[in-house]
């Protein structure tokens, strides 16, 4: 066993420019075998203590340099990770359990774009002035860097939504504490190699890794850090507000979904069906924009049930690093059992599974047997109230359901706590427009899924988060505004 466990990956933190050992350790497991893959820090306090205060000493010479320095750095890293893209998307791949096709043509390409995006729209940002000639007065605005900003990132999008935080924070002259999570920390600490030679100065990026009841909850106490950048649960955003509250932080928390896609009887289905089945099941439903809720006009119900059902049977679950795959691992042990839980409440209601989990067989390859691995699963005939409808269920789970009128379903829609994503099928323009202005939803797709430009604002409404990010709200939560008056 020690012999096998030497060929264990390590990662150590990076604080101050330079990778620093831990003295306790925890297991990160490879989701598609089970067993141990690599060995993680636990840190705590010490830790965080540590890479605050090389983010505060790296701080003033950071600020200072110009919009322009600091874009052509973020350039300089993009090209990096770019380089070594395949790598990125290997290990992606096997440390979260996302298939590599998805690894490679989504996540480590929008790692490569977040520091290329806000490179570029860093540049671009303007400041207000205005005049009051009769009292002979002129106000502008001026924007400065925060300070040190606390960055905490999920496991579902690893990289991904890593650099959506990093990206924006120092591109606007802040420094920052970043801590993925423990069980997806590789691709994290593998960007960290690529910061010196990106011209990175040391302190300005520091990684902490470690769990959120220890490392998080450090890093958000902590009274030199006054901003957090949070993607996660709403669970765990209620524990990072209350403690961030005595400090006064600014706060931005992006967090779950109950997504609904409402399925109009004159929506083209040839579309529809293929876009829905990517919106339920892409990256084994891991995505908080993945839709579990899609309601269906009575009209066109049974046809949708039958075409959608039949093309969820051809999705292809199995190990990740094969590219003919469409489903990879689930994340962890207790979050399948989880996601399996929700399927036996649903059945214990009297819903009926059309497809996957306990009721189609699941083939897997030798050396997967052990890994968390589930079935689309399609349900249909579930109450509104039920827990699969009102919770989230973060798998390859949805629900489906039929509505007759558009008030109804919008209503429906609505009647959760959760406003994140909603994505509405219709061939008539003005219904499209009328149902995208009434559902409680940060962000409506119509007749697609996904289709992001990054200039304008993601984020919830209700218990989907506080706050928004984009080219410009980034920028705004990245820096503090002043208003100067110069009387002449």
């Amino acid at each position: 066993m020690m012999a096998h466990s030497k060929a264990l990956l390590v990662l150590e933190n990076f604080i101050g420019g330079k990778f620093v050992p831990c003295s306790s350790y925890i297991n990160s497991y490879d989701p598609s075998t089970g067993d141990v893959y690599c060995r993680v820090p636990d840190s705590g306090k010490e830790e965080v203590e540590a890479a605050v205060k090389a983010a505060k000493d790296a701080f003033p010479v950071w600020a200072s340099k110009s919009p322009l320095e600091r874009s052509q750095i973020l350039n300089k890293l993009a090209d990096l990770i770019e380089h070594d893209l395949e790598a990125f998307a290997q290990a992606e791949s096997k440390d979260q359990g996302k298939t590599i096709t998805f690894a490679r043509t989504v996540d480590i390409p929008r790692a490569v774009y977040n520091f290329r995006f806000f490179a570029s729209s860093v540049l671009h940002h303007t400041t207000e002035c205005t005049e009051m000639a009769a009292v002979g007065c002129m106000h502008y605005t001026s924007r400065t860097p925060v300070g040190v900003a606390g960055l905490i990132s999920p496991w579902n999008l690893p990289l991904y939504l890593l650099t959506w935080k990093i990206a924006p924070a120092i591109a606007c002259g802040n420094t920052v504490v970043a801590k993925p999570s423990e069980m997806t920390s590789v691709t994290a600490w593998m960007m960290c190699k690529l910061l010196e030679k990106a011209g990175v100065p040391h302190g300005v990026v520091n990684v902490v890794f470690g769990t959120g009841a220890k490392a998080g909850e450090a890093l958000v106490c902590h009274p030199d850090v006054p901003l957090i950048s949070f993607t996660g649960s709403t669970l765990t955003a209620q524990r990072i507000t209350e403690k961030s509250a005595p400090h006064c932080k600014r706060l931005s928390l992006e967090l779950g979904g109950k997504n609904p896609a409402i399925v109009f009887d004159d929506a083209d289905l040839a579309q529809c069906i293929p876009t829905t089945l990517r919106s339920s099941f892409a990256n084994q439903g891991e995505i908080c924009l993945c839709t579990s809720r899609i309601f269906v006009q009575r009209g066109i119900y049974s046809e949708f049930l039958k075409r959608f059902v039949a093309e969820a049977k051809k999705w292809q679950v199995g190990n990740p690093s094969d590219p003919t795959v469409d489903v990879g691992a689930l994340i962890s042990k207790e979050h399948l059992e989880k996601v399996r839980s929700y399927v036996k409440k649903a059945q214990a209601e009297g819903a009926r599974v059309l497809c996957g989990e306990g009721v189609d067989s699941l083939a897997l390859p030798a050396g997967n047997q052990k890994g968390y691995f589930m079935l689309p699963t399609v349900i249909a005939e579930v109450k509104d109230e039920s827990c699969c409808m009102q919770e989230e269920i973060f798998g390859p789970v949805t629900c489906v359901v039929a509505f007759d009128t558009e008030e109804e379903v919008i209503k429906r829609a609505n009647g959760v706590r959760y406003g994140l994503a909603a994505t509405v099928w219709s061939s008539n323009v003005g219904r499209v427009h009328r149902v995208a202005q009434k559902l409680q939803s940060g962000l409506v797709w119509t007749n697609c899924w996904l289709v992001r430009d990054l200039n304008l604002p993601f984020g919830g409404m209700k218990a989907s988060g506080v706050g928004r990010e984009g080219a410009k709200d980034s920028y705004e939560f990245f820096t503090e505004v002043k208003t100067i008056t110069i009387k002449h």
